[in-house]
């Protein structure tokens, strides 16, 4: 009886069906605008299914092109490393002779430095294999940033500006007395021109530079801007001197070596 049942509906649902595309049949061949309306709705029908199994593709398709395009982004950040660490090479094995000044000049990177102490230190990424040595200054076009102090094959340690055991002889204004030049110790960015004698007079805002009175640093170099001052024991002046050099953004510097530095320190 169940058995006779099962084949009693599935006969109504043929019979259902065949009526029904019997019934579109006769709707779609008995008058123009029926057959238009059919058209029309089976038209947006297979648009709306056509557009459903392409958002379903695209959005499996996804995939694979967040795929492509992580591979495409990685590719690109491999070249950009690559081209970086070619320019910076460039830039650091540069090494030239300055025939008119007489200081060899070596392009490095510093690869560490300290500045929150009392005796701070830096450490650049060349030695003695290329022609670094000691006693040698360490510039960039804001100042001076310290003197090498040892040397290794491949890295050079020195001494910061920023450190109370060095000193460099400095100039203020173009025909200035000259003096020396210590870290203030408090800020790391003022230092203090010393001994400079009160029959030389300038005015605050006037740029300090190196003076050429040591072996270790060409002239001329600025370093930083002079400021308020007082009277030392009656007889010279101690100048404020803003640094022109940011010792918290340093990276990229030249040592100076005095070619003549041997033959000058044998008198």
């Amino acid at each position: 009886m169940r058995g006779r049942g099962i084949l009693s509906k599935i006969a109504n649902l043929v019979i259902f069906i065949l009526l029904e595309i019997a019934c579109l049949h006769l709707v779609t061949n008995s008058a123009a605008l029926q057959r238009t309306w059919f058209a029309r709705w089976s038209h947006a029908f297979m648009g709306t299914v056509w557009g459903a199994s392409e958002s379903v593709r695209n959005y499996f398709s996804l995939s694979a092109e967040n795929k492509r395009l992580v591979e495409e982004n990685n590719a690109l950040q491999q070249q950009l490393a690559k081209a970086q660490h070619q320019l910076r090479q460039a830039r650091i094995d540069t090494a030239r002779t300055d025939s008119h000044s007489g200081y060899t000049l070596t392009p490095a990177e510093v690869v560490k430095i300290s500045r929150n102490k009392q005796h701070n230190y830096l450490i650049i990424n060349r030695g003695y294999e290329d022609g670094v040595q000691e006693k040698s200054g360490i510039v960039t076009p804001k100042g001076v940033v310290g003197i090498i102090d040892a040397v290794s094959e491949h890295h050079a340690f020195a001494l910061s500006l920023q450190n109370h055991d060095i000193s460099i002889s400095a100039r203020i204004g173009n025909d200035g007395g000259s003096g020396i030049l210590v870290w203030d110790g408090i800020h790391s960015n003022i230092a203090l021109l010393k001994e400079i004698p009160l029959q030389y007079h300038y005015q605050p805002g006037d740029t300090v530079y190196t003076s050429g009175h040591s072996l270790l640093f060409p002239p001329d170099i600025p370093l930083g801007v002079a400021g308020e001052s007082r009277v030392i024991n009656g007889a010279t002046n101690e100048i404020k001197v803003t640094l022109f050099q940011d010792f918290g953004s340093v990276r990229y510097v030249t040592v100076v070596h005095n070619n003549s530095f041997d033959e000058i320190e044998a008198f």
